[in-house]
């Protein structure tokens, strides 16, 4: 719609990254954490910098903005957090990016992304669980920050080049890179910063004893990492990602296999959940007709297994197809069964699409019916506030989403979904103030700053007007605290 406008302060960053990350050989060891200087990383920049590169990212085609999926990563990401061996300088954020290899990284600012071929690949939840704990140990020991910061003391150009991004965007210069693959380019720090091998054992000890104080099977991180050096032996492609990223060795192993040798055997209690983001992230995976007709095959095999979840999760994969080719009988008729083994958000929001082919109304229905089963899904939740939309029900929108929002206030989607509901009831100051907090959220405090200067303008209440004028100025302040953050790294950076 023309009254939404793209974020002006996007960044160029990951072209930034790509072209500011020099060839370096695999660091000895790591710098020391003491006072920051002009080449180290301070939580706050850290923090900055993966704002950016996440604003950035969300319009990359390969993220994954599916709330359920994402919810329950992160959720897995801080479950296990909780239990690091040390205090984290920043909260855990996981997200998906559709891409068949196996692959994770780690961004500056505790940003954590999940391949979709990571997540297909593993055969239960602590397989994958292993993996993510060993990333979130990089972000505890804030190798990431270090990595850069140690890169960057013979140059400064690292830091001088997101630094200087950063700035533009902050004071509205920025232009988005459209068609740049973000992810595909903030990965590859991963890669060049080359941890050491004691920076690897650092991680993998790290989140072994994560897993195992979070009810996880630590056996689940050894077994994933046999696939991942099996896989690269074999020079698979898709599966010696991982490995060319965080290099496994016989002495990891063996260090892991020693510790495990020590703890009784660990019988976790499986996630439903883990089953269905697995394989909502195959459907999303299979792109074109072959990959869906070998995963539709592979799906129809598993649905006849003894395993109930695993069948279930497949019954409801296949209805998935089923609805996307347009059989929606059989796809209603498989998710039936799929919901009679296990019932998940998954199916319940696959449920009110289902019940939108047949009217907005039983749509609208089927969104009361989940949202009163599932009241902690943000997938259902924005389900049913598309549902109430496209019923033309936005009156019923507005205070459900106002809801949502207080629900989960770090959720920028439901701001967006409540400004069009909004701008569509003829509110345009409130929409405008709702769009504002979206940009906020996403990092993009320029434009933010513009929505609310367009909401104080179509704004008729001098109470509101003054509302609106105190959080401009509040939005202004942040901008010139992080302005004044960042300064002196430029400074000092380019004077290198």
């Amino acid at each position: 719609m023309p009254w939404v406008r793209r974020a002006g302060g996007g960044l160029c960053l990951g072209a930034a990254l790509a072209l500011s990350l020099p060839a370096w050989g695999q660091p000895i060891g790591l710098p020391s954490m003491g006072a920051t200087s002009a080449a180290e990383l301070s939580p706050s920049v850290e923090h900055l910098l993966g704002e950016a590169i996440m604003e950035e990212g969300r319009h990359d085609p390969t993220y994954i903005p599916d709330l359920d999926i994402n919810q329950y990563l992160t959720s897995l990401g801080r479950r296990l957090a909780a239990h690091a061996p040390q205090p984290l300088t920043q909260p855990i954020t996981v997200f998906a990016i559709r891409d068949p290899s196996i692959n994770a990284f780690a961004l500056p600012g505790g940003y954590i992304g999940v391949n979709s071929g990571l997540v297909v690949a593993a055969q239960n939840e602590s397989e994958m669980a292993g993996v993510l704990a060993h990333e979130i140990g990089h972000v505890m020991q804030r190798h990431i920050a270090r990595g850069i910061a140690q890169a960057s003391q013979g140059t400064g150009m690292m830091v001088a080049s997101l630094v200087g991004a950063l700035l533009a965007a902050l004071a509205g210069q920025g232009q988005l890179a459209m068609g740049v693959a973000a992810f595909g380019q903030a990965a590859t720090i991963d890669r060049q910063l080359g941890f050491s091998r004691s920076a690897e054992q650092e991680a993998d000890r790290a989140g072994f004893q994560m897993m195992r104080a979070a009810g996880f099977d630590p056996r689940g991180m050894l077994d994933m990492f046999r696939k991942l050096m099996g896989a690269a032996s074999l020079n698979e492609g898709a599966g010696s990602v991982y490995t060319s990223t965080h290099p496994l060795s016989i002495q990891r192993l063996s260090d892991i296999e020693n510790r495990l040798a020590e703890l009784p055997p660990v019988h976790p209690k499986p996630d439903p959940e883990f089953w269905f983001v697995r394989a909502q992230l195959a459907l999303i995976q299979a792109r074109g007709n072959d990959s869906r007709r070998n995963l539709t095959q592979s799906l129809r095999a598993q649905s006849r297994g003894t395993q109930v979840l695993p069948r279930a999760a497949a019954l409801y994969g296949l209805a998935s197809l089923e609805q996307i080719s347009g059989k929606l009988e059989q796809a209603q008729a498989d998710l039936t069964q799929a919901a009679a083994l296990q019932d998940s958000p998954q199916i319940a929001v696959l449920g009110i699409r289902l019940a939108a082919a047949r009217s907005s109304v039983a749509a609208v229905e089927a969104g009361a019916t989940a949202w009163k089963r599932w009241p902690d899904s943000q997938g259902v939740a924005y389900e049913r506030a598309r549902a109430l939309q496209a019923a033309k029900q936005d009156a019923a929108a507005v205070p459900f989403l106002q809801a949502r929002i207080t629900q989960w206030p770090d959720v920028p989607e439901f701001q967006k979904l409540l400004a069009d509901s909004l701008n569509r009831l003829g509110r345009q100051a409130a929409a405008h103030e709702a769009l504002a907090s979206y940009y906020e959220q996403t990092g993009a405090l320029p434009t933010a700053v513009e929505h609310l200067e367009q909401a104080r303008r179509l704004s008729k209440d001098f109470y509101a007007q003054s509302k609106l004028d105190a959080e401009i100025r509040e939005v202004r302040e942040r901008l010139k605290a992080q302005q004044a953050l960042l300064a002196p790294y430029k400074k000092n950076t380019s004077s290198q």
